[in-house]
């Protein structure tokens, strides 16, 4: 399976993603600009760069922790813990399904209050229709 970075300046190549799950953490929040990112786990040895490895920016994030994003369009891929086996790949970027849905949700305490409605509001498929 495949994925890249928005403006095609870098791409990977993963044999088996072992799992995926939502992260609401304030870090993850905030170096995605987003509510919470969807994230999975890969052995080191299923996942591979087929170009672009030296587009990338690295950031500490956390002690030991390092985010790799691209430094062309800025789009998050992979953390990684020093030492560890595995890859957190980010989900978003990946070109096709991965096949598997999110099994899990962490780090609820870190929920922006806007994250949830309190009733329904509207939803469109794209742009909503001019008022």
């Amino acid at each position: 399976m495949r994925g890249s970075c928005h403006c095609g300046a870098v791409s990977y190549e993963i044999d088996r993603l072992d799992s995926l799950g939502h992260c609401h953490c304030i870090t993850c929040r905030k170096t995605h600009s987003a509510a919470f990112a969807t994230t999975g786990r890969v052995a080191r040895e299923n996942f591979r760069w087929l170009s672009g490895e030296g587009k990338l920016t690295a950031y500490e994030s956390s002690p030991g922790k390092k985010r790799f994003f691209c430094s062309v369009c800025g789009c998050h891929i992979v953390a990684a813990r020093s030492g560890s086996p595995y890859v957190i790949l980010r989900a978003a970027p990946l070109d096709e399904d991965p096949g598997l849905r999110p099994q899990r949700r962490i780090w609820r305490s870190h929920d922006a209050p806007w994250l949830f409605e309190d009733g329904p509001i509207p939803s469109y498929a794209e742009f909503p229709p001019e008022s």
